[in-house]
């Protein structure tokens, strides 16, 4: 379980762009890492949008976005590049950094129970400790409820 004060598990990822990011590079910076079920379904663009809508105020905080979910960098690409996503999207395949963050698990949809992703934030400080945990969040608040974590 991840907890707030401790420090962020690091890993590395696959970008939409074909890079590695690696957490602990990005310290120095606060980092919001999202982690929502799939690319291009209604709640993961509500919630992709309402952090593009208000990206400029992820900006002024100094934050790095980091959206993490088990689809392809080719699914991550396409999804961005209909949406005009302009923060990083992470492809975790085999869900390992999922299930180090502890999003992993049995979800319900339309009566079926599946494995899959949790919708969980975690904001990280720029000394790469958690200062907020966030889960079950809601994606039409979520942009406005992490940059209150983020100001907090």
């Amino acid at each position: 379980m991840i907890e707030e004060g401790k420090p962020a598990p690091d890993f590395e990822l696959t970008s939409d762009g074909g890079e590695t990011v690696k957490l602990s590079a990005l310290r120095g910076k606060p980092v919001v890492l999202y982690f929502y079920p799939k690319d291009d379904t209604p709640g993961c663009t509500t919630q992709a949008c309402g952090i593009r809508d208000a990206y400029g105020e992820f900006e002024q905080a100094g934050a790095v976005v980091l959206g993490v979910s088990p689809d392809s960098e080719t699914s991550h690409v396409k999804f961005k590049e209909k949406y005009g996503l302009p923060f990083t999207l992470l492809a975790d395949a085999d869900h390992a950094v999922a299930e180090l963050y502890g999003v992993w698990g049995e979800k319900t949809f339309a009566g079926k129970t599946y494995l899959g992703v949790n919708r969980s934030t975690f904001v990280i400080g720029a000394d790469g400790n958690v200062n907020k945990v966030m889960h079950d969040v809601k994606p039409a608040t979520h942009a406005d409820d992490v940059l209150a974590a983020l100001g907090s």
